[in-house]
């Protein structure tokens, strides 16, 4: 689906924040143990840069990043405030019914992932919704750690920089 095509407005980034701000619980849907997928590296940093407790649910892998899986979102110990979904497009309405079971605050599609029924079915049973954006990057950017992934170093040049 092109942007052209989206009628769904997200929250704005101040919405964006709070959500962030007022999570203590993220659970990865899609996790991956590949240090090569995206959702590895989102884990990595959350596991290392923010404060919340981070959730790995995959049914096939045993362990990422030296913590246990869960095989599903009702499996988890607690309800989870964000539910951030590594997962193809036709999976979504499955993994959304999953995060209203298990009492979530937040869907939140990652990068690439747009799913206009989904996030209007989720709004309609009281979620937030996030969609095409990284939880990392986000964070991130909210927070001036966006350099920790090279993304910003604050220096604006067309010059390779010489690092001291």
């Amino acid at each position: 689906m092109s942007t052209a095509e989206r009628t769904w407005d997200g929250p704005s980034a101040p919405a964006r924040l709070d959500l962030l701000r007022q999570a203590k619980s993220i659970a990865i849907v899609g996790a991956s143990d590949k240090p090569s997928r995206a959702s590895y590296f989102v884990a990595t940093y959350l596991q290392s840069s923010t404060r919340y407790k981070v959730y790995f649910v995959n049914p096939v892998v045993k362990e990422i990043l030296g913590q246990p899986t869960y095989a599903s979102l009702a499996d988890l110990p607690e309800r989870p405030d964000i539910v951030d979904v590594f997962r193809k497009h036709d999976d979504l309405p499955g993994v959304l019914a999953e995060a209203i079971a298990a009492g979530a605050k937040t869907l939140w599609l990652q990068l690439g992932s747009w799913h206009e029924d989904v996030a209007r079915d989720a709004e309609a049973a009281g979620l937030d919704v996030v969609m095409d954006r990284c939880v990392k990057i986000e964070h991130a950017r909210f927070h001036g750690g966006l350099h920790l992934a090279g993304f910003d170093t604050g220096v604006i040049s067309s010059k390779r920089q010489v690092l001291a």
